[in-house]
């Protein structure tokens, strides 16, 4: 009985502390809701410009005219260029090498002696036949026979002293032959004989290309094609579209002018592409227009394309950030509230995003920040960002029509 008597008296104790402790406690206050501050965006007004397209692709440099050159005499290659080896350029007429030419200099001194012979032989016959033509007038004869005028014999005299000439000729040839030079401005790939070698008609000698101008074969797709005015038939190179070219080269970046110039006869039946021809003038030509230095456009160079497209008005240019989910725009009412509005992309890239003008109103606010959490009728808090504050792209508008290192241009 002490026990429990003691049990329920700790029990008591305990309960009524906590009560005592309960009652001690302050009441929690109500306190007003706090409503968090408006995000802050970047908002530019819609202005609508014209602007050229611009279509970039890719392609590998490769020679406009290329050619195996051989040799057309027998001999042996007594003497060569000392620049005669790959990757060795040549102007038009260089000596590449020389073929031994005794036979044919023997030969030459031959054929002089064969058209003495027939020049001879052909005098004889024309003594002979004006004899026999005097001899038949004195017969008091009208029809002579004509192997009594000797014609045949005269005209085999002939045909035999212009024989000797065509061998003469032939002969010089031959003799020319033996020089084997270059048959435009060009550059040697592979040579394939050196001096001391024996060749005949056939042989191989070397493979050139021309360095007047070279080649990229680029591919555009059908959406592509639609954005560029393709050259026809008769269009001259200087109106046919400009096309920037850049590589990376021993740690630089380079840049080419060049101008598409045609398109491949056929579609490619594995890829459906069209493979248009990019044409540079003077690619090893190391000094630009400002006097610095860059790299020739090498032969079998991968290089980045851009090339002018159509002119199009009525295009809003906008950050690429501005594009949001599923993309669509942001755009501002009048008490800062955010609207979504499906647009018409007309072109864009990792910078910057075309869009058809007719989906806005001139002066509306567009939101460029990116909003992941954007909810239709969101407030925010603008921050109205000129032109001139716009953020820096590779691809800024440019006021010059020509190709440079933007990626798009309008007009001023």
């Amino acid at each position: 009985m002490k026990k429990l008597v003691i049990a329920v008296i700790v029990l008591a104790a305990g309960i009524s502390l906590s009560l005592f402790l309960a009652s001690g406690k302050a009441k929690p206050q109500p306190k007003a809701v706090s409503t968090p501050p408006a995000p802050l965006v970047d908002v530019l007004h819609s202005a609508a410009k014209k602007i050229r397209l611009r279509v970039k692709t890719q392609g590998t440099v490769q020679p406009r005219r290329e050619i195996d050159i051989v040799s057309q005499v027998a001999g042996i290659i007594e003497h060569s260029d000392l620049r005669f080896a790959s990757g060795a350029f040549f102007t038009k007429g260089s000596t590449l090498l020389k073929i031994e030419d005794a036979d044919y200099r023997f030969a030459l001194i031959r054929t002089e002696a064969r058209i003495a012979e027939a020049e001879q032989l052909l005098a004889t016959e024309r003594a002979r036949a004006a004899q026999a033509n005097k001899e038949w007038r004195d017969l008091g004869q009208k029809d002579a026979n004509a192997l009594f005028l000797r014609k045949p014999q005269l005209a085999s005299a002939k045909a035999q002293f212009l024989a000797a000439k065509a061998d003469r000729s032939e002969a010089e040839l031959n003799l020319r032959r033996t020089e084997i030079k270059a048959p435009f401005n060009s550059r040697i790939r592979n040579k394939y004989v050196d001096e001391g070698q024996y060749v005949i008609p056939g042989t191989p000698i070397a493979k050139l290309y021309s360095t007047d101008s070279v080649e990229v074969r680029i591919p555009l797709t059908d959406k592509q094609l639609a954005l560029i005015d393709m050259p026809g038939a008769q269009t001259k190179r200087e109106q046919a579209p400009k096309a920037l070219l850049s590589a990376y080269y021993a740690g630089k970046k380079h840049q080419w002018q060049g101008r598409l110039v045609r398109t491949e006869a056929s579609i490619d039946i594995n890829s459906r592409v069209v493979y248009a021809i990019i044409e540079v003038e003077k690619p090893f030509q190391n000094t630009t227009s400002d006097n610095s230095r860059q790299s020739a456009l090498e032969i079998g160079m991968f290089v980045e394309a851009e090339i002018e497209g159509l002119w199009l008005d009525n295009v809003i240019e906008l950050p690429r950030l501005a594009l949001q989910v599923d993309q669509k725009i942001l755009i501002l009412d009048d008490n800062n509230r955010l609207k979504f509005r499906a647009v018409e992309i007309l072109q864009s890239d990792s910078q910057i995003v075309l869009l058809n003008g007719a989906n806005f109103q001139a002066g509306e606010r567009i939101v460029i920040s990116n909003l992941p959490m954007a909810v239709e009728g969101m407030l925010v808090s603008p921050q109205l960002l000129t032109p001139q504050q716009t953020p820096p792209t590779e691809g800024s508008l440019s006021t010059e029509n020509t190709l440079g290192k933007n990626t798009l241009s309008s007009t001023p």
